[in-house]
């Protein structure tokens, strides 16, 4: 009888499960998980238990789908209410920032290792952009001021685009013939495009899955992610940017009324974990730690180019105009993660027979790794000192709802946590608007029908009934309840 199946399920459950707890490692160290998932890549690969994997092409496919997972469910995680002020900054950052940045690392590869200017290039753009599945995981966890996270989020979201088109012409063999004209268009259109794909799909998303009566309550989660990734996929077939494609349409899509929310996200986030473990491990088991070593020293140097000379730099550029303070500056320099994104598109040039494309790969996965260990541990020290962590994170509250069609109603669940402003308020001083009724507290797993005087403890279940009119209402008062406490209506919510 061949076990093959049984083994390949048995190394499958065993890689989930060591995500499961390098996820926990993480959260008590501030390392990503992505380290530890390419360290399982490197032990399963040629200098370990001696996997052989040279497979560039399957890889770099395997990375891009995976990178539109991480992208979809960092758009649906992301409310536009949170991220809309961000946006302009994040859109320069994005543009302008990334020019500023391969252009300086770049030369500086040039004028310190003395490469050619196209492995130089390769080099700047591969390092360029900030990494989202890096920022989500580490930035998340961090109690940040709300600017600043969205801010970053916005950014790794969005900063893919150029890069991909940098990479991909700078690796073609037309790359000495392509005028500057040509790659301002090309970036041009595939942005626009990339975003106009992307709100018309989540629009689309928006208008059907709110009005969708399905059968099975299961179904909502892959309908949701179906249709996001689905943006990915008709960016690529117009030439488009999927990545910007797939993180607006989750946008869109998240920050709608969606039914059973919660577990729309959890299931989004339970494949974005999923994804990033895949990948890690395939880009594990891809380098070569011989050749690792021998990348290093330059691996420093650009490194160093990029983190301490470049990203500030383009931080500077991007962020002053719009009266960011240099302590908020200073971190979003420091914050500019690289993980998953950088190393995906230096597959490109091996794929593409570019002269030392190999070396430029080994560089970039080194400087990943090297600089992750280096800037995400120190970020929450860091930020205490500028002044960009909050002392108590007032989180958004998470409102988990069903529709009742019907009764033309929303039933919405909301969970008192620590932190939240809501503990301590009584019943009629959440002043919910006429439509809506707290009809249910649930307290130690024991239900009871609230009274005026019931006073709300963290931990408790609130089910609350609101008809389809007044839910936006109804959520948007116990966001700022949550937040502010109950006197949040005569003054402005913090930020």
């Amino acid at each position: 009888m061949d076990h093959s199946v049984d083994l390949a399920l048995l190394a499958g459950c065993g890689l989930l499960l060591t995500a499961v707890l390098a996820v926990r490692l993480s959260s008590r160290t501030g390392v990503p998980a992505l380290l530890v998932y390419l360290g399982i890549g490197l032990l399963l690969g040629e200098a370990g238990l001696g996997i052989r994997f040279e497979d560039y092409d399957l890889t770099g496919e395997i990375g891009l789908v995976a990178l539109a997972v991480i992208l979809a469910e960092g758009g649906l995680t992301t409310r536009w209410t949170q991220v809309r002020e961000a946006i302009p900054v994040a859109v320069v950052l994005s543009t302008l920032g990334v020019l500023v940045s391969v252009a300086i690392v770049s030369s500086a590869t040039v004028w310190l290792l003395g490469t050619g200017w196209r492995t130089a290039l390769l080099l700047g753009a591969a390092v360029a952009s900030t990494d989202a599945a890096a920022v989500f995981s580490v930035l998340r966890r961090l109690p940040l001021r709300s600017r600043i996270g969205r801010l970053l989020e916005a950014e790794s979201g969005l900063n893919d685009a150029p890069t991909v088109v940098l990479v991909s012409l700078v690796s073609s063999d037309s790359w000495t013939s392509t005028t500057a004209y040509t790659v301002a268009g090309l970036v041009v259109y595939e942005l626009v495009a990339g975003l106009a794909i992307g709100l018309a799909i989540g629009w689309v998303g928006r208008l059907t899955l709110g009005r969708l009566a399905l059968p099975s309550a299961g179904l909502y989660p892959l309908a949701t992610v179906a249709l996001v990734l689905l943006s990915f996929g008709a960016a690529g077939a117009a030439h488009a940017s999927g990545f910007l494609a797939v993180y607006v349409a989750g946008l869109v899509i998240g920050s709608a009324r969606l039914p059973h929310r919660r577990a729309v996200l959890g299931f989004a986030t339970s494949l974005a974990l999923l994804a990033e473990l895949g990948l890690f491990v395939l880009l594990g088991l891809l380098a070569s730690p011989s050749r690792l070593v021998d990348a290093l020293p330059t691996a420093l140097v650009v490194g160093a180019a990029a983190l301490l000379v470049a990203r500030p730099a383009a931080v500077l550029v991007s962020a002053s105009p719009f009266r960011i303070p240099l302590r908020e500056q200073a971190f979003l320099a420091w914050a500019g993660l690289r993980g998953a994104v950088p190393i995906v598109l230096a597959i490109v040039p091996v794929t593409q027979h570019v002269p030392g494309g190999t070396r430029v790969l080994d560089v970039v996965f080194v400087l990943v790794v090297v600089y992750t260990l280096l800037q995400a541990p120190t970020l929450p020290l860091l930020g205490r000192r500028l002044g960009v962590v909050e002392d108590l994170a007032a989180r958004d509250l998470e409102v988990e709802a069903a529709p009742l069609e019907s009764a033309g109603a929303d039933l919405l669940q909301v969970s008192v946590r620590q932190g939240s402003q809501l503990h301590g308020v009584y019943v009629d001083e959440l002043r919910l608007p006429p439509g809506a009724v707290l009809s249910l507290v649930v307290r130690d797993r024991e239900g009871t029908v609230p009274t005026p005087d019931t006073r709300l403890q963290h931990g408790d279940q609130l089910l609350i009934v609101a008809t389809t009119e007044s839910r936006a209402l109804a959520e948007e008062r116990l966001r700022a309840v949550s937040k502010d406490g109950k006197l949040a209506r005569w003054y402005a919510p913090k930020t």
